[in-house]
C-alpha cells in the first residue's frame, strides 16, 4: 500500500534532533524523501539547553536512510536566508522537487516579565522563532510553484501561539506572529493550490522542554525538582491526564497536514495539547 506522501519531498528545518528529526522519520516512513537542516551548533551560548550537533544531524539522516528514503543535509541557520536558499536549492537538484516545507526550526525562553527582557533576547527570540520562519518558507515557495502540483506549508507553532503564559513574553509573540504567516501564506498561495497551516503544540517531551531550567520554572517550590514533581504541576495545565505529549503525536499532525488527506485544510491552527486551550 503506498505511503501517505510517497514521491514527495520534504524541506525541514531544525531537523537534527526533537521535532524536527521526528517529523523527517515519519515523513520518510510514509514514503517522502528529506531536505533537512538545522544549526547544529550554540545559539544562546548561557542556555540550558544543550545544543544540536552535527552527529545529531547525521543521525537523523541515518534513520532516514535506513528508512529505504533519500535525505540531503546541511548545517545552517534559518537567520541566514542566503544559505537557507542554497540548502533548499541544492537538496531539490538532487532529489528532483518540493511539495512540503516543515518551518520548525526554533528556541525557547522563560523567566523574565516581558518588560524586564534584553533587547538582544527580544530580537534573538524574533529573528529565529519569526522571521526564520519566514525566511524557510521564502526560500521554499518557489520550488514548490515551479513543481506545480501545489504544496503544504506547515509553520510550528505552539499553544502559546494562541495564548499567553508568564515569562515568556518573546516566545508568546513570536509564536502569536506565526499563526499570521500561515494565514497570510495561505490566502496568498491558495491560487496555486499551497496550503499553509500552523501546528500548536502543548509541552513536548523533546530538548526543549526536558531540561534543568524548564523543570524548575514548574517547581520554584522544590530546591532540586525532579522530571516526576514537573510533571504533577504541568498536568495542571491540560483536560488530559498528562504534563507533555511526544514527538511523535506532532509528527502525527504534520503527517495528516502534508498529505492529501488535507487537501482542503489550509489557514488552520492546529492544536496537539492534550486539552490546554480549553483551560
Amino acid at each position: 500500500m503506498p505511503g501517505r506522501v510517497e514521491g514527495k519531498v520534504a524541506f525541514i528545518t531544525g531537523a537534527a534532533r526533537g521535532q524536527g528529526r521526528s517529523h523527517a522519520v515519519r515523513l520518510a516512513e510514509e514514503g517522502a524523501d528529506i531536505i533537512a537542516i538545522d544549526i547544529c551548533g550554540p545559539i544562546q551560548p548561557d542556555s540550558s539547553i544543550a545544543p544540536s550537533t552535527p552527529e545529531d544531524l547525521a543521525e537523523t539522516a541515518r534513520l532516514v536512510e535506513a528508512l529505504d528514503r533519500r535525505i540531503v543535509t546541511a548545517q545552517v541557520d534559518v537567520r541566514d536566508f542566503d544559505a537557507v536558499k542554497t540548502a533548499v536549492k541544492n537538496g531539490v537538484e538532487q532529489l528532483g522537487r518540493l511539495d512540503i516545507i516543515v518551518a520548525n526550526a526554533g528556541i525557547g525562553t522563560g523567566g523574565k516579565r516581558l518588560d524586564e527582557v534584553d533587547e538582544s533576547e527580544w530580537q534573538e527570540m524574533i529573528d529565529i522563532n519569526l522571521t526564520g520562519v519566514w525566511k524557510s518558507v521564502k526560500a521554499g515557495v518557489p520550488h514548490l510553484m515551479a513543481g506545480g502540483n501545489g504544496g503544504s506549508i506547515i509553520l510550528t507553532s505552539s499553544v502559546g501561539g494562541l495564548k499567553a503564559h508568564p515569562n515568556i513574553g518573546p516566545y508568546v509573540a513570536a509564536k502569536h506572529g506565526v499563526v499570521g504567516l500561515a494565514r497570510s501564506f495561505a490566502i496568498e498561495l491558495g491560487q496555486y493550490s499551497i496550503r499553509a497551516n500552523s501546528v500548536h503544540p502543548t509541552n513536548v517531551n523533546s530538548p526543549m522542554f526536558m531540561h534543568d531550567a524548564t523543570i524548575k520554572m514548574f517547581r520554584p517550590d522544590l530546591e532540586n525538582p525532579t522530571k516526576e514533581d514537573m510533571a504533577v504541576a504541568a498536568q495542571f495545565m491540560h483536560v488530559l491526564p498528562v504534563g507533555w505529549v511526544e514527538t511523535i503525536d506532532i509528527s502525527n499532525a504534520v503527517l495528516f497536514l502534508a498529505s492529501d488527506e488535507s487537501r482542503y485544510v489550509t489557514g488552520l491552527p492546529l492544536t496537539v495539547d492534550a486539552g490546554s486551550m480549553l483551560k
